[in-house]
This record gives C-alpha cells, sequence and structure tokens, in this order.
C-alpha cells in the first residue's frame, strides 16, 4: 500500500463538458486527479495534473499511468470519459471514420485500463467507469449510429466482462450509459431534435451524468451495472 493516503482519479476527455466537469466532481470527492486529453491545458490546482496526448495511442495510456504514480503515488479509480461520435448511414462510414471512433473508444479504453489496473491492485482494489451510449440497447431510425454501437456496446460487455474477472480483488468496474447530453459536440440549432429522442422530451445535463458517476464510485456494492441516465430511451419509445 502506498503511504500517501489521497485517492486518485484518471479522467479522460477531460478538456470540456462532461470530461471538465467531472475532474470537478472527483476532487469535491477528495479525489487527486490526473486529467487528459489532446487539447488540455495546465490546471491552476495542486491536486489536478494534466496530460496532454491522444488517448488512442498506446503512448498516452503510459504516460498518463506513469505521471499518475510519479506525482501522486497511487491510483484508485479510471474514468474512461473520452469517446467520440459520428453518426451517418452504415455505408457512409469512411476508414478514417472507423479508425477516429474505433481508436478513441476502443484502444483508447483498453491501453489505459489495461495498464491501471496493476495499480488498482496495487492499493487493494479500485474502480473503472466507462461512459457508453444509450444508442447500444435502443437503436432509433432517426439515428444511425453503427459505429457508436460497435464500439461503446464493446465497452459494455467488456465492463461486465471486467467486473466478473475482478470481482473477487476489489476492483469494481461499472458504466454510465446517456442519453444525448447538453455538450459542446452537439450544435445548438440541433437541441430541440436532439431533445425529441429522449421519452422526457428534453437533453441531458453534464451534472446528471457527472452525479452518475459519482454516485457509482460512492456505492460499494454495484459492480457489473450499465446505469442508464437516459429520459427513458433504454425504456423503449
Amino acid at each position: 500500500m502506498s503511504t500517501q493516503q489521497q485517492k486518485v482519479a484518471i479522467v479522460t476527455g477531460a478538456s470540456q463538458g462532461i470530461g471538465a466537469t467531472l475532474v470537478e466532481g472527483y476532487r469535491k470527492l477528495g479525489f487527486a486527479v490526473v486529467a487528459t486529453s489532446r487539447t488540455i491545458a495546465p490546471a491552476d490546482d495542486d491536486g489536478v495534473l494534466t496530460v496532454q496526448g491522444d488517448i488512442a495511442d498506446p503512448a498516452t495510456a503510459e504516460r498518463v499511468v506513469a505521471a499518475a504514480v510519479e506525482r501522486f503515488g497511487r491510483i484508485d479509480t479510471v474514468v474512461n470519459n473520452a469517446g467520440i461520435f459520428v453518426a451517418k448511414p452504415f455505408t457512409d462510414y469512411t476508414a478514417a471514420d472507423y479508425a477516429a471512433v474505433t481508436g478513441i473508444n476502443v484502444a483508447g479504453f483498453f491501453h489505459l485500463t489495461q495498464q491501471a489496473v496493476p495499480h488498482l491492485l496495487a492499493q487493494g482494489g479500485g474502480h473503472i467507469v466507462s461512459i457508453t451510449t444509450s444508442l447500444v440497447d435502443s437503436p432509433d431510425a432517426r439515428v444511425p449510429s453503427v459505429l457508436a454501437s460497435l464500439t461503446k456496446g464493446g465497452l459494455q460487455s467488456a465492463t461486465k466482462s471486467l467486473a466478473i474477472e475482478y470481482a473477487t480483488r476489489g476492483i469494481r468496474v461499472n458504466a454510465v450509459s446517456p442519453g444525448t447530453i447538453k455538450t459542446p459536440m452537439h450544435a445548438a440549432e440541433t437541441h430541440e431534435f436532439l431533445a425529441a429522442l429522449h421519452p422526457v422530451g428534453r437533453m441531458g445535463e453534464v451534472s446528471d451524468i457527472v452525479d452518475a458517476v459519482l454516485f457509482l464510485e460512492t456505492a460499494p456494492f454495484v459492480t457489473g451495472e450499465i446505469l442508464h441516465v437516459d429520459g427513458g430511451m433504454s425504456a423503449g419509445h
């Protein structure tokens, strides 16, 4: 066990939207945070270390994990928040679309989580939480999104698989499955259309997703859970 008692979370895609708010949320829980994205700026908070890099590159995962251990001495939580969403008819996806979406959504999750797990085990356990999408469970003809389902669906299955693999070793593995959330990813002129995709008739807020992640962080008996925060999308239309 590390002699440093402050818990440490890694958050990917941390420069804006859900990721930036997750950094704030984990700080309020008392965690130190290693925040990474391609464009992230240095933090003016001693409890936040920022690391620039493309999460699709395995070298970024190595740098992020090494930086966490060097600066804070331990890793307790990994939040796989980085993700991209490209909605196109199936036959319109390009090779570049495929490479970008699988790189960030799948390779990013795989390499960082794999690098971090030995450090979680060294603390006697920890938490891995990923952000997926409700379209995995509830495809919608208005939003053709095979690459989201292929990649985030894989993440959802991997969440359950890892939860079971590590259940006796103190590592919990969960996911939050959002509907469409008001983030910089969605232009304001699309909001009315996106709101109508949800049975409750509105988009979600960033705080809805952050609150769900922090609930899972503080729920010791919950593992292998896919927590839908989607205004009823997963229940049907």
